[in-house]
């Protein structure tokens, strides 16, 4: 059977999370261009990608293209891609903010896309990444995606009106929860533990309990975080008391206006 071919525009840090975890699958061919030549090399001695010298290239020998380019840099790959596409080509862009409607309307008519909103946990297999179709893409082609991107995590398909959100929860939420680990951690110090047992303890907590949300969302009749909290609040304890400063504090507000400025940033970058 011939492999299946996938063609990276750009080559940074999603794409090559994405590379490594395609790299180990059977029937795939990795190929990419990047304009920085020297980053392009050094990520295909790593991965064993094949090096491609223009986008124009790279179409001509790929029959899925992952567009891994910055938002602002979209419209000038279309440019470059769009004498190159054929109509069996597969076009799937991580470009954060960037519609469906945009890329097609860069492409020649009917070109099939996929947008995606993966994250950085990918690079240790455990990414989330949020999936929508474009006019044209069919329920194959949103299923070819998915598999592409269950090699480095989890998938979900929502609405593209609902891409923005998942950039704001999902793509930009790792740097939040590092935030956290790093307070907790720094919490714990301050109450006499050596800094690096406060991390340890700080991020092997929230994965643990991140694990759990998950386990109970697949159980029927599954807790929601609400029921989980007070399942370990005694009354009277040590986690009430912590979640009582949480509330005085206003955390649960705060995140929530945090995912909402990211939302609105992810909707400004498409104007």
């Amino acid at each position: 059977m011939k492999p299946r071919t996938i063609g990276f525009i750009g080559t940074g840090r999603i794409a090559q999370a994405l590379i490594s975890g395609l790299s180990k699958e059977e029937g795939i061919a990795l190929r990419g261009y990047d304009k920085d030549t020297e980053a392009l090399q050094q990520v295909a001695a790593r991965f064993g990608i094949a090096p491609e010298s223009s986008i124009g290239d790279l179409a001509g020998n790929s029959s899925i293209i992952i567009i891994a380019v910055k938002p602002y840099q979209v419209g000038d790959v279309l440019g470059e891609l769009r004498p190159a596409l054929r109509v069996d080509h597969l076009l799937v862009s991580v470009a954060a903010g960037i519609s469906t409607e945009f890329i097609a309307s860069h492409c020649p008519e009917k070109t099939r896309v996929i947008r995606v909103m993966p994250n950085t946990p990918a690079f240790v297999g455990e990414g989330m990444t949020a999936l929508c179709r474009g006019a044209h893409a069919t329920d194959e082609d949103l299923a070819l995606a998915e598999g592409i991107f269950s090699s480095i995590g989890r998938t979900a398909v929502v609405a593209e009106s609902g891409m923005d959100g998942a950039t704001a929860v999902s793509g930009s939420g790792p740097a939040y929860m590092f935030r956290i680990i790093d307070a907790l951690a720094e919490g714990g110090a301050a109450c006499g533990l050596d800094r690096d047992t406060a991390l340890l303890l700080a991020a092997q907590t929230m994965l643990g309990a991140a694990l759990m949300v998950l386990e109970e969302r697949r159980s029927p009749g599954g807790k929601g975080p609400e029921e989980l909290v007070r399942q370990v609040t005694t009354p009277g304890g040590t986690t009430e008391a912590g979640l009582r400063e949480m509330e005085r504090h206003g955390i649960g507000e705060a995140l929530i206006g945090t995912v909402k400025a990211a939302a609105d940033k992810s909707r400004e970058l498409m104007k």
